[in-house]
């Protein structure tokens, strides 16, 4: 068991690094990407969470001190820019880790892409840090090219517990994100990873969420597990059987 947000911050120390050229942060790709109906990709080094269904390699999960290259805020821009031109793509993310690690680099990349003023920046985050400091959810609202996608590591404590390792208190810290985000006035809507959840306790989730906004719990996104060939041998390591999943050859059209 460890705590998600002491995590977070010693996962940092090893992604990020402050140089003259502004905050630097840990890439290991860019790509272009079928997700959201077509959108460039930045693949990140370094989570907070060590998720048991996780997509994103062992050697970059484990090992971000010797994974990939530090690069500035501008030039990752730069080459997510590139990828959305070369593919007309509207939207870009950032994904493979946690994007909120590095919160001077984020807000740098954010930044870039509001002045082009014609692309949608949807950030995919456990909420973990956005939970953590609401001045963090004050400060993305500056940005009207920005969504945020709150991902739900389960739809109660006890799931949360299960499929990441960590203490509890992390997913409070990820409602807590939701409420942040609200009183902010950011764009968002939360996903949960339902395939390991009751009918019951995706009702119980719905209606703590909606404690914090209505239309929250109205937009909740049901994830469920594709399987990849590495999710598939994380799931046989821990044991764990999902109820809901889907063969990474043959992704249902209301996913992608």
């Amino acid at each position: 068991m460890y705590d998600a947000l002491s995590r977070h911050r010693a996962i940092e120390s090893i992604v990020i690094s402050d140089t003259e050229q502004g905050q630097l942060r840990k890439y290991y790709r860019f790509r272009a990407d079928r997700w959201y109906g077509g959108i460039a990709t930045a693949d990140v080094v370094g989570c907070g969470m060590l998720c048991k269904f996780c997509w994103v390699s062992e050697s970059i999960l484990e090992r971000p001190d010797s994974s990939g290259q530090f690069i500035a805020p501008a030039a990752a821009a730069q080459k997510l820019l590139r990828v959305a031109i070369g593919r007309r793509f509207v939207q870009m993310r950032l994904s493979g880790g946690e994007p909120t690690i590095g919160r001077s680099h984020l807000l740098s990349v954010l930044t870039e892409i509001e002045g082009q003023r014609r692309f949608r920046f949807i950030l995919e985050t456990n909420g973990i840090l956005l939970g953590a400091d609401s001045t963090y959810c004050a400060e993305l609202a500056a940005f009207r090219c920005l969504h945020v996608r709150v991902s739900l590591k389960g739809s109660c404590e006890d799931e949360f517990e299960k499929l990441t390792g960590a203490n509890s208190e992390g997913f409070k810290q990820q409602l807590e994100a939701l409420r942040n985000l609200s009183d902010a006035g950011v764009s968002c809507h939360p996903a949960v990873m339902s395939s390991f959840s009751t009918e019951s306790n995706i009702c119980q989730l719905k209606d703590r969420i909606s404690r914090i906004e209505r239309k929250l719990a109205n937009d909740l996104e049901l994830e469920e597990i594709i399987r990849y060939p590495r999710v598939e041998r994380r799931l046989q390591k821990f044991h764990l059987t999902p109820s809901v999943s889907h063969d990474s050859r043959n992704i249902p059209e209301r996913l992608v």
